[in-house]
């Protein structure tokens, strides 16, 4: 194929797994769509071409979080391809597209987060001893790391130092961190690990996984939504969690760089717009450490 998509798709093997499938599929649907008007390849692509497409995505309806992405998608095909000389230049050099929308899952409060690691009766007898102790460990690893849960279903027993509370986490781009636990999320792994994990196993399960479905596969990421469903009193999503994790952090007087350690993020910026500090958290150092503002009443307006 002249657009050498699968070749492509070799050069990012670096990227996580969904993203390699968003773009791929991104461009398959870019190559037909130039295909309707007989454009067989990038080298008929040029810069007012690449424009006249997010438009047409714009004319679809498609999210702006949508066409944002497809744009990324094709800056990074089109580099690849100027630089295997498939076309004439990058056509998509400073290609624009709209911002994506900031809306990010809402703030778990404490009294939230008291609630979902302390189910309810009737939660309790929706599942069996061992699919509650597993629940438990599941929702006290979200929280107290901050992980993806796509990180969460991708790990092993021997990812966990239970020892020094630590959790080696495979993140994107197969890039390897060390993340801390507290001591909840420390004990409920134990008690998982200690029996429960076990009768869960079937023959065919996966030896290493730490987490197994009804099943006996390795969770998925769907099977921690409903997890989330069971427990949570109002729908919460399970990205939640994790941005929960880093805005607690960060009103606790946490150091910006050091949730970007945590969550595991190449770019401070991306932790900025991630994250959230609370008004209150921005009134409360400002009084305490200008030098000017002492006596000042913020908190009252």
């Amino acid at each position: 194929m002249a657009w050498e998509l699968e070749r492509y798709q070799d050069s990012v093997a670096g990227l996580s797994a969904a993203t390699m499938r968003a773009y791929c599929s991104d461009l398959t649907q870019f190559a037909n769509w130039c295909g309707r008007s007989d454009i067989d390849g990038p080298h008929g692509v040029d810069r007012i071409l690449l424009r006249r497409y997010l438009a047409y995505l714009a004319t679809r309806n498609y999210s702006r979080a949508t066409i944002s992405r497809r744009a990324a998608s094709l800056r990074s095909y089109f580099q690849w391809a100027s630089r295997r000389g498939l076309c004439e230049g990058d056509p998509s050099l400073n290609l624009s597209a709209p911002s994506p929308d900031s809306r990010l899952p809402r703030v778990l409060g404490h009294g939230d987060i008291d609630t979902l690691m302390t189910p309810s009766a009737e939660a309790i007898e929706h599942g069996s001893p061992e699919v509650n102790a597993r629940d438990d460990a599941v929702l006290e690893l979200l929280y107290s790391t901050g992980i993806r849960v796509a990180e969460l279903c991708g790990l092993d027993v021997g990812h966990l130092d239970l020892e020094r509370a630590e959790v080696t986490v495979m993140g994107k781009g197969s890039k390897e961190r060390q993340v801390l636990m507290h001591a909840r999320c420390v004990d409920g792994l134990r008690n998982w690990l200690d029996g429960p994990r076990e009768l869960m196993r079937h023959e065919a399960s996966p030896d290493q996984a730490l987490f197994f479905n009804q099943r006996g596969n390795r969770l998925t990421q769907r099977d921690v939504r409903r997890i989330l469903d069971r427990r949570s009193p109002v729908p919460t999503h399970p990205h939640a969690l994790r941005h929960t994790f880093a805005t607690h952090l960060l009103d606790g007087g946490a150091d910006l760089r050091v949730v970007q350690e945590l969550l595991g993020h190449a770019s401070l910026q991306t932790t900025q717009v991630y994250t959230h500090v609370s008004k209150e958290r921005l009134l409360s150092v400002y009084a305490g450490t200008h030098p000017r503002a002492e006596g000042d009443h913020w908190q009252t307006r």
